[in-house]
């Protein structure tokens, strides 16, 4: 009982610095607020990579999220709450269709056909100019959360802890999810997919659930983040931002959800900092902070911050 409290803390710890910190700063908020937006899709990616399996299209769902948030407050309803659930459904939709074909294949093929649709999906986004607005893209202006009407400011504020709220939700969720027998499933099929259909169990299945669940988590972060920066462009699909989401998930580390969190943080403060400090060279230091993570941490911060304290609890 006393290691569940002390394990239970330590996983709140990281959220309530995260509420606390644009308190203490408030022009933090919207890099906060958009590093959140990136850990639903880093938390999709580790249930991915759990399997073995590593998405480099993921920014579709993404941007499916994003511009179904622009499409709902312009037509449906400017209600946070409600383009949110229209984000999920959109993209948990098109991941169960793309998973129909994506959920037969593995390895590169697999990373490789969900590059082949995201970029499908970009140059559907940048040509469909009467819909998509293009490249100029869509603006997205949300006048409610719950029923309450907000100003800009206050509605910032709203969207920063609803988001908080949210992430505690699906960090909880995945967990749950990783330790239910189908989540276990995703690792089996990791190691050995021919022994767990010797079990009865379908890999494919298994992959199947484990990639509409990661898609609707991107379309959650899309949503965020087209709220939180008020526009959705072409870009959110690119191959690039795919990249990302996985460089993030690399960087936090996949041996536990907290990474997600930590990495994407990380990401963006890193990012902020160099492209403030070195405009033309913020990708090169990306670039070695990654190397350096292979191969001084390679399992990421999460398990190099859990190593470190292995070390002070070893030494006391």
């Amino acid at each position: 009982m006393k290691t569940y409290f002390k394990t239970t803390a330590l996983a709140c710890l990281p959220l309530l610095l995260l509420a606390a910190l644009p308190l203490i700063a408030p022009s933090l908020r919207p890099l906060t607020t958009m590093a959140m937006a990136i850990t639903f899709c880093a938390l999709g990616l580790l249930l991915l990579l759990r399997a073995g399996q590593v998405s480099f299209g993921h920014a579709l769902y993404f941007a499916c999220g994003a511009y179904a948030t622009a499409f709902g407050a312009r037509h449906v309803s400017a209600d946070a709450l409600a383009v949110i659930a229209m984000a999920v459904l959109s993209s948990a939709a098109l991941g169960a269709v793309l998973g129909l074909i994506l959920s037969r294949y593995r390895d590169i093929f697999y990373a490789m056909l969900n590059l082949a649709f995201s970029m499908v999906g970009f140059t559907l986004v940048l040509k469909l100019y009467g819909l998509t607005g293009g490249s100029d893209g869509l603006p997205v202006r949300i006048q409610s959360l719950a029923g309450v009407p907000l100003e800009v400011e206050v509605f910032g504020w709203a969207l920063f802890y609803t988001a908080l709220v949210m992430l505690a939700v699906a960090l909880l969720v995945v967990t749950r999810y990783l330790n239910s027998p189908p989540g276990q499933a995703l690792a089996a099929l990791k190691t050995n997919e021919t022994r767990l259909e010797y079990l009865g169990i379908s890999g494919r299945q298994v992959l199947y659930v484990g990639h509409v669940f990661s898609a609707a988590l991107a379309g959650l972060g899309g949503a965020i983040a087209a709220m939180g920066t008020g526009h959705v462009t072409p870009e959110m699909a690119y191959w690039s931002r795919s990249a990302e989401f996985v460089f993030i998930a690399v960087l936090g580390g996949i041996g536990n959800v907290l990474g997600a969190l930590l990495g994407a943080v990380s990401f963006e403060a890193v990012r902020s900092t160099a492209s403030a400090y070195a405009a033309n060279a913020w990708q090169l230091i990306m670039g070695v902070v990654l190397v350096a993570i292979v191969l001084f941490a390679p399992t990421g911060l999460f398990g190099l911050g859990l190593r470190l304290f292995g070390r002070k609890e070893a030494r006391q």
